[in-house]
C-alpha cells in the first residue's frame, strides 16, 4: 500500500513540477546515465566483424546485464532509503516522478504547435525534431502534428503508464529495469543493419514489458475523451483503437495512438521516413480528418491530462482499496 502513496504523489509531482532544466543542465538525468551504460556495451559488443549469431548472443548478453545492474540498484536504493525513515519515503517518491514524463511529455509536444504558430513549418519541423525519430524534412504540416500527436499518445504509455505499472507491481527494482529497458530499445531496438541482432532482444523484450500499459493507456486515453469531449468522442476512441491497434508496426504502440486518432476523429499513422528508410504503415481512423493543424495538437494536449487525471485518481483508489482488503 505504501508503494501506491508514494506512487500516488509522484505522479503528483511530475505533473505540476516535472523535470526542472535548471537541475538536469548541472547534473546527469538517470535515464542519460543509462544511455551511456548501453552505448557502451554497444560499442564494445557489436563490432563490424561480428557474424549475425554473435550480435544477437552479445546483444542478448548485454541487456540482461544491464537488466540485473538496473535491479540491483533499485533495489539497492531502495534498503538504503529505508533506514531514513520518512526522509527515505520522500527521497523515493522524488526519485520515481524523476522517471515519470506527464509534464515533459506535454511541454515537448506543445512546443510544436507554438514552433508551428511561431516559425511556420520550419519553427514546426524543429520543435518536432526534438521528440521524433523520424525524418523531419519530409513532413509537411499536417505530418509534423501527426508525429507530434503520435508521440503523445505513444509516450504516454512508455513513459507514463508503463513505469508507473513497474514501480506499483515490483517497485525501484522494477522501475529501474524498465526504464533501463526501454531506453535500450529507443538506442538500439531498431530494425536495421546495425541493430537488427544486437537490439533483437532489447525490442523482444520491450514489447512483453509494454503490453498492459499499452491497452491500459488506450482505455485512459478514451476516458480523457469522454472528460473533455463527450460520450461520442469515448466510443470513437475506444472504436478505432479496437480495430486499428494491429495496423501498427508495434504490437503496442497502436493501442493508444488509435485511440488518440478516434479521440479526435484524426487519422494518424501512415507512410513516414526513419533513418532515410520509409516505413509504410496503414493509416489508423483513415476515415478521419487528414489535414491536422497545430489545434488539433492543442485538442490532443488536452485529452493527455484527461487521462493523466484519470491515472492519477485510479493509483490513490487502488491504494484505498488495498487499505480496506488489509483492514
Amino acid at each position: 500500500m505504501l508503494t501506491l502513496v508514494c506512487l500516488s504523489l509522484a505522479l503528483l509531482l511530475d505533473r505540476f513540477i516535472g523535470d526542472p532544466d535548471w537541475l538536469w543542465r548541472r547534473v546527469s538525468h538517470p535515464v542519460v546515465i543509462f544511455g551511456k551504460a548501453i552505448a557502451f556495451f554497444e560499442k564494445h559488443f557489436n563490432g563490424r566483424g561480428l557474424d549475425r549469431k554473435d550480435r544477437r548472443s552479445y546483444g542478448i548478453m548485454t541487456i540482461l546485464a544491464l537488466l540485473l545492474a538496473s535491479i540491483l540498484s533499485g533495489w539497492f536504493l531502495h534498503r538504503v532509503l529505508i533506514y531514513f525513515g520518512w526522509l527515505g519515503t520522500v527521497i523515493e517518491i522524488i526519485v520515481v516522478a524523476i522517471f515519470l514524463a506527464q509534464k515533459s511529455l506535454a511541454d515537448h509536444v506543445e512546443a510544436v504547435a507554438t514552433g508551428l504558430r511561431k516559425g511556420g513549418l520550419a519553427g514546426g519541423r524543429r520543435a518536432v525534431s526534438m521528440v521524433v525519430g523520424r525524418n523531419p524534412e519530409t513532413l509537411d504540416e499536417a505530418g509534423v502534428c501527426r508525429a507530434a500527436i503520435e508521440t503523445l499518445a505513444e509516450n504516454f504509455s512508455d513513459g507514463v503508464v508503463a513505469p508507473a505499472l513497474f514501480y506499483a507491481f515490483f517497485g525501484l527494482p522494477g522501475l529501474f529495469a524498465y526504464k533501463m529497458l526501454n531506453t535500450a530499445d529507443s538506442m538500439i531496438g531498431h530494425k536495421t543493419p546495425r541493430y537488427r541482432e544486437f537490439g533483437w532482444a532489447s525490442a523482444r523484450l520491450d514489447d512483453v514489458a509494454n503490453w498492459p500499459a499499452a491497452r491500459l493507456s488506450a482505455l485512459l486515453i478514451a476516458l480523457g475523451a469522454l472528460a473533455e469531449r463527450g460520450r461520442a468522442a469515448m466510443r470513437r476512441s475506444l472504436s478505432v483503437a479496437l480495430r486499428d491497434h494491429g495496423l501498427h508496426r508495434s504490437p503496442n504502440s497502436g493501442w493508444p495512438e488509435s485511440a488518440m486518432a478516434g479521440a479526435l476523429d484524426i487519422a494518424l499513422a501512415g507512410p513516414r521516413i526513419y533513418e532515410g528508410e520509409t516505413v509504410v504503415e496503414p493509416m489508423q481512423n483513415a476515415a478521419g480528418r487528414c489535414q491536422i493543424g497545430p489545434a488539433d495538437i492543442d485538442a490532443a494536449i488536452a485529452v493527455f491530462w484527461r487521462a493523466c487525471t484519470a491515472f492519477n485518481l485510479i493509483v490513490p483508489l487502488a491504494a484505498l482499496l488495498l487499505a480496506a482488503v488489509m483492514l
